[in-house]
């Protein structure tokens, strides 16, 4: 609005109505009294818009707030390429041709050995079991207090079988994330079918292993997503 004495002044209101009430009574008064600064004129403008990308602002931060979330859950998930390995299982490798552990290395332990042989025997000779109709057990479970063996033991066998050896801790099949459990037991399985026969060892598997079940999530709880699809894939 312009005043008599050519000051031009200003202001943003929130609502058009909400001028005309408030300049009513100086109009009213500039009518019927005489005042020092008067208005002589006033014009109403339409706020300036915004330009058209900045509706687009929000969404921008918030996409690349999301990006960097999930950088730093790539970057915990450890790994070399982070992204396409975090659902890949964290396999130590041990090919065939490399320095075997056979039973002769193992102190003691006879029976267990006595045990295994069977399945060595099985592992070499696969077809003459086949035509008997007998199949390889699908498991061994090794029971005993840490600091017993049973890694040893099981490169034992796969030293006197001449497969390779796949091996992997079971707390590694357990993360904060729902679903990576039961995808790093189907890589698991995948690397060991590239390479069969061979031997897969989970080691501290009581991780995972437990009464089917007894989650508090049901159905939807980690372990027994993971404790599934093992049982689906020993079963294939």
């Amino acid at each position: 609005m312009t005043l008599y004495n050519g000051e031009n002044v200003e202001y943003i209101v929130p609502y058009l109505s909400l001028f005309m009430e408030d300049i009513r009574p100086v109009l009213e008064k500039q009518r019927d009294e005489v005042i020092t600064t008067p208005i002589v004129d006033y014009n109403i403008k339409a706020p300036r818009e915004s330009p058209w990308w900045a509706a687009f602002v929000p969404y921008l931060v918030m996409f690349g707030l999301i990006i960097v979330l999930w950088y730093f859950m790539m970057r915990q998930a450890g790994g070399g390429n982070k992204a396409m390995s975090f659902g890949k299982a964290r396999t130590r490798f041990q090919p065939d041709h490399q320095k075997r552990i056979t039973f002769a290395d193992v102190a003691g332990a006879d029976e267990e050995k006595e045990e295994l042989s069977e399945i060595v025997d099985f592992l070499k000779d696969p077809h003459k079991y086949a035509e008997l109709g007998a199949r390889i057990p699908k498991g061994v479970l090794l029971v005993g207090p840490p600091g017993t063996g049973k890694t040893y033991m099981a490169r034992a066998v796969a030293g006197e079988a001449g497969v390779p050896f796949l091996s992997i801790s079971g707390s590694d099949f357990v993360e904060m994330y729902v679903g990576v459990g039961a995808s790093r037991v189907r890589d698991l399985f995948e690397q060991a079918k590239r390479h069969q026969p061979a031997i897969v060892f989970i080691d501290e598997i009581d991780a995972v292993g437990r009464q089917r079940g007894a989650g508090l999530g049901g159905g939807h709880d980690e372990r027994e997503q993971t404790l599934n699809q093992l049982l689906v894939e020993m079963d294939g």
